[in-house]
């Protein structure tokens, strides 16, 4: 049984792997289509014709935080994920503890067990794994549209309240100011609707709507 988890878990990370080289390889040529095609429906709704493009950075942020937190919040078995840091932390806690008192048996015995700790944070945390694949997939034509949509723009400048003209493109950020914009939004957000999403994950409700939904997950 164990081999059979080791080698699951082996083949959904070289699957991902694969995924990702070949996401490299095809997204320079289908890319420019596939930010085009998302175009059709992201410039009608956040695009406001060019004229508030820190809008634009704002909403096109808070869709892809939303659609990536609620693919993790599926995907995620919090209460296993919690329980298992919770027993990695005693485990830590008692392994210190053994090696501080020169306690060479207990140390061993504990040694022996760090493989299971170890299987069992793996196998909680591995369904965060799940999503990347819809998430690259949903972002990447939003990015390519969300750049080539503010070179776009007759006008690269927005205000803040120190400035009156930040250009979007200003090479003194890395990326550019828009790029920027657009992470603290996502930083921001996406862990205000994490938060949000893991507290409704440790509902019994949730456990039973999830198990309903997609009951491969249990």
């Amino acid at each position: 049984m164990k081999k059979m988890d080791s080698k699951a878990q082996g083949s959904q990370m070289m699957m991902l792997m694969l995924f990702m080289v070949m996401m490299l390889f095809i997204m320079p040529t289908f890319g420019p289509i596939l930010g085009e095609y998302a175009g059709y429906a992201l410039e009608p709704t956040i695009g406001f014709g060019g004229n508030f493009p820190v809008l634009t950075l704002f909403f096109a942020g808070l869709i892809v935080v939303t659609f990536s937190s609620l693919l993790t919040n599926i995907f995620t078995d919090w209460k296993a994920m919690g329980k298992a840091q919770e027993t990695s932390r005693a485990f830590q806690k008692e392994l210190q503890k053994a090696r501080r008192e020169g306690n060479t048996n207990r140390v061993n015995k504990l040694m022996k067990m760090q493989p299971q700790i170890m299987k069992m944070t793996t196998q909680s945390s591995s369904g965060m794994m799940k999503p990347m694949i819809f998430l690259m997939i949903i972002i990447w034509p939003i990015f390519i549209w969300l750049r080539s949509f503010l070179g776009g723009l007759s006008y690269h400048y927005f205000t803040v309240p120190w400035s009156s003209g930040v250009f979007l493109f200003d090479r003194t950020l890395p990326g550019g100011a828009w790029l920027w914009i657009y992470l603290i939004v996502s930083i921001v957000f996406g862990q205000l609707i994490r938060q949000g999403l893991k507290l409704v994950a440790w509902s019994d409700w949730w456990q039973n709507t999830k198990g309903k939904i997609m009951p491969s997950l249990k």
